[in-house]
């Protein structure tokens, strides 16, 4: 069996997808190397369509991806959030954090 794992991939300027297991197994490390994949631009649309499996793990890494974009001046927009993720950002009571977000 293949170890989960994480790819985030740069499609063009400004836009970029994330695919894989978003979970506890796999997000520390990926969480590790985020000055190789940490966008830079102002305007950030990530889109989840590729994500396989999103566990509270993943849920607090996009949470701290939006807050450390917020501080670095940029704006980051959500596209097809899986049902996964938005049932957790609802039971957690953060939904509201990333409403705006949330295409």
């Amino acid at each position: 069996m293949t170890k989960p794992k994480i790819e985030w991939r740069v499609q063009e300027n400004g836009y970029y997808c994330l695919s894989g297991a978003l979970e506890r197994d796999t997000v520390p490390a990926f969480w590790q190397q985020r000055q190789a994949w940490m966008p830079q631009d102002a305007q950030v649309t990530l889109d989840l369509a590729a994500l396989t499996r999103v566990d509270s793990a993943g849920m607090v890494m996009l949470l701290h991806v939006y807050q450390q974009l917020r501080q670095q001046g940029a704006e980051l927009r959500f596209l097809n959030v899986p049902e996964q993720l938005l049932t957790l950002l609802r039971l957690s009571h953060v939904e509201s954090m990333l409403a705006a977000c949330i295409k």
